[in-house]
């Protein structure tokens, strides 16, 4: 078995390094005894305060948001427009609300378990494109956001992986944050040149 990322991986405050350096890592999660995994192939960074299309922007401490500010190596899970849950990684030291939305995986293990919870043929080329499919997938639900992706316990976590070669990594906009202003522009999603499990804009320039 692979080793878990350590807590010092997550608490470095380069988030956009984070973001691609996530890609390729196998995020796992064993809840009630059903273990499913897949490889990270796409993921955007939020950088807190300075991003308009952080949920953190400007510091905003909500209910919602207080786990953005606890110190790298949690999981940040929200609902979006009420239907689709949101699995993020958070980074940074404490009380810097830094965070990593996992937008795709390359299904690897349970799929059959995946398959059932979305209702789709294990070999469907959607079962774990896009955030809110991966999650559903994953049993990943606004419950388990806090939770820590490093304590041995812990039901959710990433495992290690060997790093991919610059070449094979492209980055571009970040997807549905147009009302963000010049964040929305900024090249903060990174996905996995040639993967087939990329949620959108897959061309890499």
């Amino acid at each position: 078995m692979a080793r878990r990322l350590p807590l010092a991986y997550y608490q470095s405050d380069d988030v956009t390094g984070i973001a691609r350096d996530l890609l390729g890592k196998i995020l796992v999660t064993r809840f009630e005894g059903q273990l499913t995994a897949g490889r990270i192939v796409e993921a955007e960074a939020y950088m807190g305060p300075v991003d308009r299309a952080s949920h953190a922007w400007n510091n905003r401490r909500t209910a919602r948001t207080e786990v953005m500010f606890s110190a790298g190596g949690v999981a940040y899970i929200y609902l979006c427009y009420g239907i689709h849950h949101m699995m993020n990684v958070v980074t940074g030291p404490a009380g810097q609300p830094h965070a990593v939305l996992i937008r795709a995986l390359e299904p690897l293990e349970g799929l059959d378990i995946m398959g059932q919870r979305r209702n789709l043929a294990v070999d469907h080329p959607r079962l774990t494109v896009g955030p809110g499919a991966l999650a559903r997938a994953m049993g990943l639900h606004v419950q388990w956001s806090g939770t820590s992706l490093t304590r041995r316990q812990s039901p959710l976590w990433i495992e290690e992986a060997s790093s991919l070669s610059p070449e094979s990594i492209c980055a571009g906009p970040r997807i549905g944050v147009d009302y963000a202003g010049e964040a929305a522009s900024w090249p903060w999603r990174f996905f996995i040149r040639d993967s087939a499990w990329v949620s959108a804009r897959r061309k890499c320039t």
